[in-house]
């Protein structure tokens, strides 16, 4: 049987955290210092390689047309932003027309700015781009950002988003069908790890005049379970919510009498 080959990050976060996400996908992957890993229970080998051997999502964009993104992962997330010296004014994208704007892709950077009509002139440079504005070689510069602080230390502000990017699951357009089964499944286990890890399980207790209004907050996947309690004119309400509308409406369901509300993380989620 032929098995898959997933190229990871070989250390760091990133490794730790793509790792640990196969691992919930229930694929045990031996452990040990070796370059390549047999999974045990899944047809994949698992290969750890440098950074600049591993593609993330801007990068396939850029200049990778061959792959085609499977799932986004959720996980190390950043940007392709547009910046500016920190002392320049900044109303709106106008600001670089007839700019020169130094980036590492000039491919996205083109193709965003001819969308929105805006004529720049386009310096591709490899490696820190954030200093071309410093030492005279640009006026703005386009670059992946996480947290701004590198920008901010070289005099930078942050002023348009030009892609967002994050951890992807990538396969090549010339994969054959009987690997296409196995990303499917793959990607299978991944998609209903995310969709647990984006929503909650919540049970509580309600008035019976309240249910319906509950009901109404607490779609879940296809409606609520509710079950009488002992206690006359009381029900039980289950559920499934996502986390950050359950904080949104927390208060409106005390409003309506809920009482005994617990929330539970969800280990697997089939929709």
């Amino acid at each position: 049987m032929n098995r898959l080959r997933i190229a990871i990050q070989k250390s760091g976060r990133l490794s730790e955290t793509s790792q640990d996400l196969i691992r919930k996908c229930g694929i045990r992957i031996p452990q040990g210092g070796s370059l390549r890993s047999e999974a045990i229970n899944f047809p994949m080998d698992l290969l750890f390689l440098r950074d600049d051997e591993i593609v993330g999502e801007n990068i396939v964009a850029e200049k990778r047309p061959e792959l085609r993104v499977v799932q986004r992962l959720g996980f190390s997330k950043c940007r392709l932003s547009l910046a500016i010296p920190k002392g320049d004014s900044y109303s709106s994208l106008e600001w670089f027309n007839g700019k020169k704007v130094a980036t590492s892709y000039p491919n996205i950077l083109e193709q965003f700015f001819k969308e929105r009509g805006i004529e720049s002139e386009i310096e591709e440079i490899s490696g820190s781009v954030e200093i071309a504005p410093g030492i005279g070689l640009a006026d703005a510069v386009c670059d992946i950002v996480s947290t701004g602080s590198t920008l901010l230390s070289n005099g930078l502000k942050e002023v348009e988003t030009v892609m967002q990017s994050e951890a992807v699951l990538v396969a090549s357009n010339e994969i054959g069908a009987d690997l296409s089964e196995i990303i499917e499944d793959f990607h299978f286990r991944i998609s209903s790890l995310l969709n647990a890890q984006s929503n909650k399980y919540i049970l509580l207790n309600a008035p019976n005049e309240s249910v319906k209004e509950i009901c109404s907050i607490l779609p879940g996947m296809k409606s609520p379970t509710i079950l009488p309690l002992a206690d006359s004119g009381w029900s039980s309400i289950h559920s499934v919510i996502g986390e950050d509308a359950f904080w949104e409406n927390i208060d409106k369901l005390k409003s309506l009498g809920a009482q005994g509300i617990l929330v539970c993380p969800i280990e697997k989620m089939i929709v």
